[in-house]
């Protein structure tokens, strides 16, 4: 089955040259030039990656990622013209699993988009194993790739929950930041450890009860992450 991708710039040429790139890669190309045409599509159609510019009309690129957060976990891509660190970790916390900042090369937007295809696959791989976890009032469908607190639905972004789930099946293990931007973002992802400290922060305000005092995702001082119940 053809991957399905959605674009969203408000710039024609960018989404006609994005298009037909990908379109030569055998994949489904959805097409939209503002947030609210952006919005309509991703909620009749889940797919396999949103590019989605930061500066488009109507509502602007971050506030269409959070929306899309509310009902899906689709990967997102931001794309932006701006290369302030400020503005990229703007666009990760609003739930994206990556940003590529304008001017681009088409093959490294290509790169990007096989390298979190070739990651989620491999997550859904692995997590059939083991299909739904539960520890305590928390419950992992790796399945569905749904989490829920006392039976009640939390919505993560893919990278949140790719991170739950790395640290949930290797309870105790102590992570550095650094190698949770390899496993989950992969080698060839050029942000920085900010990115996982922005991700855990999220992660736990999103699971935990009282986030300054985790019970599941906690800190080993200098070290890195762990998961403990």
């Amino acid at each position: 089955m053809a991957k399905k991708a959605l674009v969203v710039d408000d710039e024609k040429l960018i989404v006609k040259g994005i298009r037909f790139s990908l379109e030569q890669d055998d994949m489904q190309v959805d097409c939209a030039y503002d947030g609210e045409e952006a919005l309509k599509l991703a909620r009749e159609t889940e797919y396999d990656i949103v590019l989605l510019d930061i500066m488009i009309p109507k509502i602007d690129g971050l506030q269409v990622c959070q929306q899309i957060r509310e009902f899906s976990n689709m990967p997102i891509i931001m794309l932006t013209a701006k290369g302030e660190d400020m503005d990229k970790i703007m666009g990760l916390e609003y739930g994206a699993d990556d940003y590529i900042t304008k001017p681009f090369n088409i093959l490294e937007v290509k790169a990007r988009i096989k390298a979190i295809m070739r990651r989620m696959n491999q997550n859904t791989g692995a997590a059939a194993q083991k299909k739904v976890v539960e520890i305590n009032d928390l419950k992992l469908d790796c399945e569905s790739r749904r989490v829920y607190i006392a039976d009640k639905e939390i919505n993560l972004t893919a990278k949140e929950f790719d991170v739950l789930e790395l640290l949930v099946f290797n309870p105790n293990k102590v992570y550095s930041r650094e190698n949770l931007l390899n496993i989950v973002w992969g080698y060839e992802y050029p942000g920085d450890v900010r990115t996982v400290d922005v991700h855990i922060r999220r992660l736990r305000e999103k699971i935990e009860s009282n986030p300054s005092e985790p019970k599941y995702v906690h800190t080993k001082w200098g070290v890195g992450y762990y998961f403990q119940a």
